[in-house]
């Protein structure tokens, strides 16, 4: 039976060099005190490619990321990035593989007690020692000019609004030159405005880094903007993956009802 790997790599779903798509996941499983979350899901995703993974609470989209980034093990099923199995490895070989994807969690997650620059700055000092000081703080001041944070260097996070934390928490997760990008709701709780900036910076740093990016959502208007592909999840399973166009002319049921519902 052909793996969503062997077709992935027939239908040219591969990076721009030829090779294996970035991240794949393959016949996925994880359950939590019986509930079953993920039912066995293939996905993957391409360098310079946006998958957006949508579906309602509880259906498994910020369980998918916390299993790709290794903060939880899969029950059973692969997650390669770049073509290994992470699955079952050594705490510190996942701790290596790791430091090549940045996650922007859904509250942005800053440090409290340190400033926006101190957060951007923070990846670096624990994973990038061999940098100097002046280096590491160039390439904070970049980062966050990258993002439009460039006059608020000093400031605490409680001192800016949420879109701007969302944008200083997209500068930490590009700290360490991420080849792998996953976004857990990255415009949840924003204004419309906000919400369109963040979609519009997600585009550019998409252009100009050529990441594989996954993000997990439930704003359709969000997902049509920045992804290449989307992928609907219910009851742990995927229901539709394809373009925007796709799921408008799909006749399940499901399909209909979320594109009416959001």
């Amino acid at each position: 039976m052909a793996t969503a790997y062997d077709i992935a790599m027939k239908h040219g779903d591969t990076e721009k060099d030829g090779g294996a798509p970035v991240v794949a996941v393959e016949n996925l499983h994880k359950s939590f005190e019986g509930l079953k979350v993920l039912n066995g899901i293939s996905l993957s995703v391409s360098r310079g490619e946006t998958l957006a993974v949508l579906g309602r609470s509880g259906t498994g989209k910020s369980v998918l990321l916390r299993l790709i980034i290794g903060l939880e093990k899969p029950d059973s099923g692969s997650i390669r990035i770049h073509g290994r199995n992470i699955v079952g490895l050594a705490l510190d070989r996942v701790g290596e593989i790791r430091k090549k994807m940045g996650f922007l969690f859904q509250h942005a997650a800053l440090y409290d007690s340190l400033t926006v620059a101190e957060n951007v700055a923070f990846p670096l000092e624990h994973h990038r020692r061999d940098i100097s000081r002046s280096e590491r703080g160039d390439r904070v001041k970049r980062l966050l000019a990258e993002v439009g944070m460039e006059g608020d260097f000093g400031k605490m996070p409680s001192d800016i609004s949420g879109g701007m934390q969302k944008r200083v928490g997209l500068a930490r997760a590009l700290a360490l030159e991420p080849e792998i990008l996953l976004l857990d709701e990255p415009t949840a709780g924003l204004d419309p405005i906000s919400s369109a900036e963040i979609d519009d910076l997600i585009l550019k740093l998409q252009r100009e880094r050529q990441m594989a990016s996954i993000v997990v959502t439930h704003d359709l208007h969000s997902a049509r903007i920045i992804a290449n592909r989307l992928a609907l999840l219910d009851q742990g399973n995927v229901v539709i993956e394809g373009a925007f166009e796709d799921l408008q002319q799909s006749d399940i049921v499901l399909v209909k009802e979320f594109l009416k519902l959001s």
